[in-house]
């Protein structure tokens, strides 16, 4: 469908990507749940679809619509992992350098230190809020500066066009997932990369896994496809579908997580032995200290334990113990007393009193 030019966020959200189906005009597009591609003659197929690994229209409308939405070209990943790995292999040689925030999620800094370091791969945390210290940390050979905004657990906001401005021919990567394109936009402010965790807010339904590179510039695409084929980590067709479908529901989705997000902050700044709460201004990501964080987290109720974030129910979690295990002995390192919520879209009324009977419980106790 093509909208009309200067059509809302509203809009291209619920149909970014979507084209009726040209066999029977169903609204929504079929599952294209196939391995490979008959060819009318060696090396004749239609379109890019002669493998699944290499394209599928599942995959294909998905692509569209975060290139849409996020101003780029898209590539879609089995996990926010691949789509950071498959990004870093392409633009970050052996021997060269990145640049990493010094709170960022521990599974970003796992691939890194862990893995991708045994290729010669150096990096530097730094906190990017420092324009000093961010200036300091880039070198000639710095391939990538990685940023998170707001950065996670710690949830530190980050400038990024100051970021871009002391990059010195560095490319400068956003991780878009907490603030999704409702809120920020990074490549219309000269970033040159966007990737999604599209597990979180962009499917918002905590039943699929997913990612996502959304890159300005045509060459860096078709590097990315490149290591994307070559590796094959690429998501099924159904997880495809998923995020999709949560796509057009994330505008309102958003908006109900910062309703919540902002009343949970707001009862947490006056909740004893509360301290250091943090929240971005909008969205359902809050961070809160407390002493008693463990027992807190295993107290509530309507908030579930659980590791990930960006669904329409409510989460918590102490990433020390659970989503951040990776970072500890680096710079990167999370206070034990730290608790992170992901707050749904669940009556915020509701979440307060849950939050506020976890705290009151775990501190009798």
């Amino acid at each position: 469908m093509t909208l009309p030019p200067g059509a809302r966020l509203a809009t291209r959200l619920v149909h970014a990507g979507l084209e009726p189906d040209p066999s029977y005009g169903s609204i929504v597009p079929p599952i294209h749940q196939v391995s490979t591609y008959v060819q009318k003659a060696p090396g004749e197929f239609v379109g890019e679809f002669d493998y699944a690994r290499s394209a599928n229209p599942t995959r294909a409308a998905l692509e569209r619509a975060l290139g849409e939405l996020e101003g780029g070209h898209a590539s879609a990943f089995a996990s926010g992992l691949a789509a950071t790995h498959a990004l870093i292999t392409a633009v970050a040689g052996a021997g060269s350098h990145v640049v990493l925030p010094d709170d960022l999620y521990g599974g970003t800094f796992r691939l890194v230190d862990k893995v991708l370091s045994r290729w010669g791969l150096e990096h530097t945390l730094v906190d990017q809020r420092d324009p000093g210290a961010l200036e300091a940390a880039v070198r000639d050979d710095t391939a990538l500066i990685w940023v998170e905004t707001p950065t996670n657990p710690g949830l530190k906001v980050v400038d990024i066009e100051a970021v871009i401005a002391r990059a010195r021919g560095a490319l400068v990567a956003v991780d878009n997932t907490f603030a999704t394109p409702v809120i920020q936009r990074p490549l219309e402010i000269g970033a040159h990369v966007v990737v999604h965790s599209t597990t979180k807010y962009l499917g918002g339904h905590s039943d699929t896994v997913g990612g996502a590179v959304v890159v300005a510039d045509e060459g860096l695409h078709e590097q990315i496809r490149f290591v994307q084929n070559s590796i094959g980590a690429v998501p099924g067709p159904l997880d495809c579908f998923l995020v999709h479908r949560g796509i057009r529901t994330l505008g309102i989705r958003v908006a109900s997580h910062t309703e919540n997000g902002r009343a949970v902050s707001e009862y947490l700044a006056g909740a004893p032995g509360v301290y250091d709460v943090r929240w971005p201004g909008y969205g359902g990501m809050v961070s809160f200290r407390h002493p008693e964080a463990t027992r807190i987290a295993a107290a509530t109720r309507i908030f579930s334990l659980a590791e990930s974030l960006g669904g329409v129910e409510s989460l918590i979690e102490v990433p020390q113990a659970m989503t951040h295990q990776s970072v500890e002995g680096s710079t990167a390192a999370v206070p034990a007393d730290l608790v992170r919520l992901s707050c749904g879209i669940e009556a915020h009324e509701d979440l307060v009193a849950d939050l506020a009977a976890a705290i009151d419980a775990a501190s009798r106790t």
